[in-house]
């Protein structure tokens, strides 16, 4: 049975929810108490279903006001977004709401988002920095435009996203000079060398963790992993600071000689880290995903 949902009633109904009770509501919305309580009464008989109950002197969601009020909190979050969009396009410039995986080293999203900020239309992007499912929970709720990350969805997902290999790059073995300069052998001498060097290796929950080991295993390497660390920025930090060797993609190695002073050691070819666009299934794509996935194009996947 198909129901129209008056969208008056279900936000009167939305500010009651998260107001805790009518009469607060009705002075938020500056109408009267009688007014915004028959309003949910025409929005219950039209659901069909009780949305509140009366415990003692407090209103209660029910479970169906429960569940009512999940969509309710997305239809009205998504209603302030566009508020905001609407408002950002009014001042010239266009929004583009980024998630990025807490796995992914910065210097990465940054290239993966540089497309975006050589628009002719400026782009103002704003950025949240969650765990890599709760960001595709977000992205399917539209609450994101794009989400950035080193894993692509796995195949069979019910969401409906899709993934864009902005790039791939081979890794390099780098550390703080002082570091650098103790295990850089030469030639053959890399990387037998690297036995029992200290090392700052990315959690075992990162994407990149399981082809590392396998490189050491192959290599007859057994590193001192002195430091496990899901906050690529983190790990980079402690790098900087001579604590450990830590692996880098090759194709931002000068960016990371630049900012953490890291010098390279050697060159790991057959340990490749992939990077992600997720993008949700919009008929009309943002014109901003649009560029990005343009200069990756141009520029090449590989590095």
């Amino acid at each position: 049975m198909k129901t129209d949902i008056n969208f008056r009633h279900l936000y009167y109904f939305w500010v009651v929810a998260n107001e805790g009770g009518i009469t607060r509501a009705a002075e938020r919305l500056g109408l009267a108490v009688q007014t915004v309580s028959s309003q949910l009464t025409l929005l219950e008989q039209s659901l069909g279903k009780t949305l509140f109950a009366q415990q003692g002197r407090r209103l209660v969601l029910t479970e169906a006001g429960r569940l009512a009020l999940g969509y309710a909190d997305q239809i009205f979050l998504l209603g302030e977004q566009m508020q905001e969009a609407l408002n950002e396009f009014d001042s010239g410039r266009t929004r583009l709401t980024v998630g990025i995986s807490d796995s992914l080293p910065k210097l990465s999203a940054y290239r993966m988002l540089e497309a975006a900020t050589r628009m002719e239309r400026p782009v103002r992007i704003v950025c949240y920095e969650d765990q890599f499912e709760a960001l595709l929970a977000d992205l399917a709720l539209h609450k994101l435009d794009v989400v950035l990350t080193d894993r692509e969805v796995r195949a069979g997902a019910t969401l409906k996203v899709f993934s864009h290999q902005l790039f791939d790059s081979e890794m390099v073995v780098v550390g703080a000079p002082a570091l650098a300069a103790r295990y850089g052998g030469a030639g053959d001498a890399f990387p037998g060398n690297l036995n029992s060097a200290p090392f700052l290796l990315p959690a075992r929950n990162n994407a990149l963790r399981g082809k590392i080991d396998e490189w050491f295993v192959q290599h007859h390497v057994r590193p001192d992993v002195v430091g496990e660390f899901e906050d690529n920025a983190l790990l980079n930090t402690f790098g900087r600071r001579g604590l450990g060797l830590f692996f880098a993609p090759a194709a931002l190695a000068d960016d990371v000689a630049e900012q953490f002073g890291a010098v390279q050691v050697g060159l790991v070819p057959t340990v490749r880290e992939q990077f992600y666009m997720i993008s949700s299934d919009r008929k009309i794509m943002h014109p901003a995903v649009e560029a990005i996935l343009a200069g990756s194009q141009k520029g090449g996947a590989a590095a």
